[in-house]
């Protein structure tokens, strides 16, 4: 499927400087571009390749001037970055869509799917499950029974969805994410670990994804919330009766220990560690592999483990460069301290 600039420059309230004619079918980064290839400028490091990329069409901001000859037709519009995802989405959307239930699918008879929906072969779907419209539904995905689907969802090849969990609307799980796994619940005994049983749910609201190999525990009681529009990346673990608030954005490999209450618009850094029992206020921002003991307030920045101040790290950090040198004076001090007592 092709576009021009014309008709993308509609899409998206865009200002075109060049060809409006020029055509595009595919996307290309913009050292990479090739003729028939969308790109974008949105990071000044990268404006070098502007002149010469071979793409047809590049997305750029507003305020950028060209100081030579661009060969490529400009869509200047106010956030190119913002700009090339709608037309992504909007691209994606046009694709035709599989519909039907494949014969080699095992869905209960007390389940209900609605309209429009794909369900691929070796797809489990248990008792009294209900499944919304036009979901997707990949190859091995397992939902047990009473677990309810959301409109336009879609589930990834082996998600794993248990018992009674709640999915929303237009949510994507990656391949291989667990919803409603029991809570790491276990009291201690003479004889070893006793199970506490977790009765609980998962609720995850729309607009939600979550990456690959992701893992949000089910409740004790109750039940652990993913609320609108939260994105988890992959190999991230929710505990049992965490709520985290809408917007909030997890990278790859962060850990949130059970009845962790986070707030909305928090960003988590990769491989960030969330203690238990704690609150985390909204915009708040933890820093990559950053410990948090307790609580913290909305719209601080935390760096490091265990966590601290953004401003207080990076001037500990600074101070860590110096610590030969400083050790190496404070043992001459102590020599010359120490010679000047005798002498007295």
């Amino acid at each position: 499927m092709k576009f021009t600039a014309k008709q993308i420059a509609s899409f998206i309230d865009g200002e075109i400087i060049g060809n409006e004619n020029a055509e595009v079918y595919t996307f290309a980064k913009i050292e990479e571009g090739t003729p028939g290839a969308l790109s974008f400028l949105a990071n000044p490091k990268y404006t070098e390749y502007i002149y010469t990329t071979e793409s047809s069409i590049v997305l750029v901001n507003k305020d950028f001037e060209a100081t030579q000859e661009v060969k490529a037709t400009l869509i200047k519009v106010d956030n190119a970055y913002g700009s090339l995802a709608k037309l992504m989405t909007i691209y994606e959307a046009s694709k035709p869509k599989k519909q039907g239930v494949s014969s080699l699918a095992s869905i209960a008879a007390s389940a209900t799917i609605g309209e429009g929906c794909y369900i691929a072969p070796y797809v489990v779907i248990g008792e009294n499950c209900e499944i919304g419209d036009n979901c997707i539904i990949h190859d091995g995905v397992s939902i047990g029974d009473g677990a309810k689907v959301g409109n336009n969802t879609m589930l990834y090849a082996h998600v794993t969805v248990y018992h009674d969990c709640r999915i929303g609307n237009n949510c994507i799980l990656h391949s291989g994410c667990v919803i409603g796994a029991d809570g790491f619940g276990f009291a201690p005994t003479p004889n070893g670990y006793e199970k506490i049983p977790q009765m609980g749910i998962v609720i995850i609201e729309d607009n939600v994804e979550i990456g690959a190999n992701t893992c949000v525990d089910r409740a004790t009681m109750g039940a652990t919330v993913i609320h609108s529009g939260v994105k988890l990346d992959n190999l991230v673990q929710i505990a049992h009766n965490d709520e985290i608030g809408s917007h909030t954005a997890m990278a790859a490999q962060v850990g949130v220990a059970g009845t962790t209450k986070i707030g909305e618009w928090c960003i988590f850094g990769g491989q960030a560690g969330i203690s238990g029992h704690s609150t985390i206020g909204n915009k708040a921002t933890i820093g990559p592999q950053c410990g948090t003991i307790g609580n913290v307030k909305g719209g601080e920045t935390l760096l490091g483990a265990p966590a601290m101040n953004a401003k207080e790290y990076i001037r500990a950090a600074a101070y860590m460069k110096r610590l030969p040198e400083m050790d190496k004076k404070i043992k001459e001090l102590t020599r010359e301290l120490e010679a000047l007592k005798k002498n007295i």
